[in-house]
């Protein structure tokens, strides 16, 4: 066999996922940098809102691609390979709480990064974005 199906995250789904995150920090309190990736970590999308702390910026992004790029929640990754992940994946790689693969079918078809809360913030507000799209809970 030399292909095979998939299914891929569309920039609605991307969307829904976004506004579902978005309210929950809403609900919160907490405003956040929410960064929405598909399964090769290319940006579908993203906000910075009102309040979210800048740099945050660049850890929701690092957040997503990781979680995409593994599969697995950021938190999961072996914290004594911190340094080696950062700088093997040109500092895009970390294990900070707060980023989620989005697991449909049990296909991966992105993930979700999120950062300027706590880390705890952060991945409720991740967890949202999943539930809003249907996609498979990641509990951390």
């Amino acid at each position: 066999m030399t292909t095979r199906s998939a299914l891929k995250l569309t920039h609605a789904g991307a969307f829904k996922a976004l506004s579902s995150a978005v309210a929950k920090a809403e609900e919160l309190g907490v405003p956040q940098n929410i960064t929405i990736v598909d399964d090769g970590g290319n940006l579908l999308a993203f906000v910075r809102m009102d309040g979210a702390k800048l740099l945050s910026r660049e850890t929701s992004m690092s957040k997503a691609i990781t979680a995409a790029s593994h599969r697995q929640p950021t938190s999961r990754l072996d914290p004594n390979y911190e340094i080696k992940l950062a700088i093997a994946g040109g500092g895009r790689l970390t294990n900070l709480e707060g980023g989620l693969p989005i697991v449909i079918d049990g296909q991966c078809v992105g993930a979700v990064g999120v950062g300027s809360g706590t880390g705890a913030q952060d991945v409720e507000v991740a967890r949202a974005a999943l539930a809003g799209i249907g996609a498979e809970d990641q509990k951390p």
